[in-house]
């Protein structure tokens, strides 16, 4: 019996025990990439971290939020632009409510503008999959990337989107027109920007791209796209949706 007390007492070492660190379950684990490139002017570089701020004390985002099956997404923010130039500025935080929408947008108005020189799509795509899995696990993984201008740094986009998307992320475009449009010379040289988006940047189950006809449309732009990525249920909508100012 002496011994069997003592087998017993050994038992629970040998059981599994739980990660140190689990994963808190979220609806979504929503990445948040964003061109700081130098064809985006202060302005207007300005008019998309408003933008996405506004976007988060959207009461119907943050309905959306709460109507999910657990009522949580997490989400990061992080600029970019040459093929070695992303910068985090919000790191991944929960919101499940107004308090925390709230908090979102005022780490974003706080958040420091700085441009750079290049376009790597490819960068983003690469920096924003390593993103994942760091205190989340949500029941998809969206990248949100917004631009206005192809991929001119860096590997090739083609490789970075395959890659990301055979980890099962799926990769969603808000691409900005330039409402000026360039030299004949220029817009013969690369496709309209939204052809590009939609077909070399998107990708993976129910990706789609939001237009936006100039940065003044950027506001509502936004608005509309992280609510249709945030839903629980997202239906079959549209590939291609336009915002106006």
């Amino acid at each position: 019996m002496r011994h069997l007390s003592t087998s017993l007492l050994a038992m629970p070492a040998l059981l599994p025990s739980r990660p140190a660190h689990a994963l808190r379950p979220v609806d979504v684990e929503l990445v948040l990439a964003v061109d700081v490139s130098r064809s985006v002017d202060p302005e207007e570089q300005e008019l998309q971290f408003r933008g996405y701020a506004a976007a988060f004390r959207d009461s119907r985002l943050v309905e959306g939020i709460r109507n999910g099956p657990l009522g949580a997404i997490a989400v990061s923010f992080f600029t970019w632009s040459d093929w070695n130039m992303q910068e985090l500025l919000v790191p991944w935080m929960v919101i499940d409510g107004p308090s925390s929408a709230g908090r979102f947008s005022e780490a974003l108005e706080a958040a420091p503008r700085r441009a750079h020189l290049y376009t790597s799509i490819s960068g983003a795509i690469d920096y924003a999959s390593d993103l994942f899995g760091q205190g989340y696990e949500g029941t998809r993984q969206v990248v949100d990337i917004s631009g206005d201008g192809v991929n001119n740094s860096g590997r090739p986009l083609a490789q970075a989107r395959a890659d990301a998307l055979r980890q099962g992320i799926v990769l969603n475009g808000l691409a900005v027109l330039d409402r000026t449009p360039p030299p004949p010379q220029f817009a013969a040289l690369q496709p309209p920007l939204d052809d590009y988006y939609r077909d070399e940047v998107i990708g993976g189950p129910g990706a789609f791209l939001m237009v936006a006809e100039g940065f003044r449309a950027f506001d509502g732009a936004v608005r509309r796209k992280i609510i249709r990525e945030i839903a629980s249920h997202p239906g079959p909508g549209p590939l291609v949706e336009r915002a106006f100012a």
